[in-house]
C-alpha cells in the first residue's frame, strides 16, 4: 500500500533513550525538560524569536485568535484545510472567504481590500502546501486598515522567502506538528511570533492562564504538549533537512516523468527556500481526476483530494463565491510523497496517471 505521505519514524532505540530519561524523572507534561529544550532548538533551526510547543495546529490556531482578541469578520481563504475556517468560527468570528490565486494558490491580496468592512479584525490566510503568501501585500493591506494577520504555516516548516523564516512575517503563524508533516511530534504545533508582549499573553493562555501555580492573569486553556511528544520531536528534527532534500529529489522525479502529460503544478513564489511538503497536481477536469483515482487505488495506490471540498462550502459557514477555488478544488490531486517512496514507485504512480489520462 503506497499513501499520500508517509510518517517518518527514528530509530527506536534513538527514542526509547528519551522514554528512560522521562521514566527516571517521572516528569510526562506541565512544561518538562524535554518540551522546553525542543521548543529552544526549534527557535533556532528555524530562525524565529518566540516559540510555544502546542497539543495540535488547531489548537495554535485558537489560541492566537484568541490573544488577539479578533472579533466580528476574520477575511481567509476557502483553499485550505478544515480547521483554518473551523477555528476562526470556534472562536465566535465569522469568516468572510476571498478566492484564491490563479497559480500559487494563495489567498489573492488584491481582492482581500475589497472584502473589508468595519467589522473586519484580521486575515488569517495560509501557505498552501508551504508555498507563501503574498506576504508584503497583505502586510501593506494589513497596516493600512489596522488588521491583525495571522498565517496559518501548518504546511511551511522550514520554508525560507528572502533569507529569512517564512514564519515571521504576520503578528502570529501556527504551526502543524502531526504525524504526517514534514517535521512531527506525532501530535503537536506551535505558535510563532516576534512580539514580546504577544508572546507573554501566549505563555500564560495557553496554560489555563497561569502565571505561577497560585496566579492567573486571564483566559486559559489547556494547550500544553507532553514530554512524550517533545521526545519524538527531539529525535526527528535532527534529520528532518535530510528527509526535505528526499523529498525534493522525489518531486523533481516526478516532473520529469509528467513533463508534458497536460497537468499543471502551482507556481512556488520566488525568492523561496521550498520543503517539498506535497506534490500537487491539477487535472484539465474533475472527471479525469476521479478515473485516475480509481485506477491508482486498484493498485493500492492513494493520493488525495487535497484541498475539497472549497471551505466556502461547509454547512457552518455563509456561503460565499470563490471562481479559482471552486474551480481548482474539485481537479487537483496530491501524489504519494514520503521519505521512502522510490523510484520504482514514482514509476509505476506516473505511468497509470497517463494511461487514464
Amino acid at each position: 500500500m503506497i499513501n499520500v505521505t508517509k510518517t517518518y519514524l527514528p530509530p527506536l532505540e534513538e527514542y526509547t533513550a528519551y522514554l528512560q530519561g522521562i521514566w527516571d524523572r517521572t516528569w510526562i507534561t506541565n512544561y518538562g525538560p524535554l518540551v522546553l529544550e525542543l521548543e529552544e532548538k526549534l527557535k533556532a533551526h528555524l530562525g524565529v524569536k518566540h516559540l510555544f510547543f502546542v497539543a495540535n495546529g488547531t489548537i495554535a490556531l485558537q489560541i492566537a485568535i484568541k490573544a488577539l482578541e479578533l472579533k466580528g469578520e476574520v477575511i481567509t481563504t476557502p483553499f485550505s484545510y478544515v480547521a483554518t475556517t473551523s477555528s476562526i468560527v470556534w472562536e465566535g468570528c465569522k469568516p468572510t472567504f476571498v478566492d484564491i490565486q490563479q497559480d500559487t494558490l494563495c489567498l489573492d491580496p488584491q481582492l482581500v481590500e475589497q472584502a473589508i468592512t468595519p467589522r473586519t479584525s484580521a486575515i488569517l490566510a495560509t501557505h498552501v502546501y508551504g508555498n507563501p503568501c503574498d506576504v508584503e501585500a497583505i502586510e501593506a493591506i494589513a497596516q493600512k486598515h489596522q488588521l491583525k494577520v495571522i498565517y496559518d504555516a501548518a504546511h511551511a516548516f522550514g520554508v525560507q522567502y528572502k533569507g529569512q523564516s517564512l514564519l515571521n512575517f504576520g503578528d502570529v503563524s501556527t504551526l502543524s506538528f502531526h504525524a504526517t508533516k514534514l517535521f512531527h511530534t506525532g501530535e503537536g504545533g506551535a505558535i510563532i511570533t516576534d512580539d514580546d508582549e504577544l508572546a507573554h499573553k501566549i505563555s500564560y493562555m495557553s496554560n489555563f492562564g497561569h502565571d505561577g501555580p497560585e496566579r492567573f492573569l486571564g483566559l486559559g486553556i489547556n494547550g500544553k504538549n507532553s514530554e512524550l511528544h517533545a521526545a519524538m520531536g527531539l529525535c526527528v528534527l535532527p534529520k528532518v533537512s535530510d528527509l526535505a532534500r528526499r523529498r525534493q529529489e522525489i518531486s523533481k522525479h516526478y516532473d520529469q516523468l509528467l513533463d508534458g502529460l497536460g497537468l499543471v503544478r502551482p507556481l512556488i513564489a520566488k525568492d523561496v527556500l521550498y520543503n517539498y511538503a506535497y506534490y500537487p497536481v491539477i487535472f484539465p477536469n474533475e472527471e479525469k481526476m476521479l478515473t485516475v483515482i480509481h485506477a491508482l487505488n486498484a493498485q493500492q495506490i492513494f493520493p488525495r483530494r487535497y484541498f475539497y471540498p472549497p471551505l466556502s462550502e461547509l454547512n457552518y459557514v455563509e456561503k460565499q463565491e470563490g471562481k479559482v477555488a471552486q474551480s481548482i478544488s474539485p481537479r487537483i490531486l496530491c501524489l504519494p510523497l514520503a521519505h521512502d517512496l522510490s523510484s520504482s514507485s514514482v514509476v509505476q504512480i506516473v505511468a497509470i496517471i497517463k494511461e487514464n489520462l
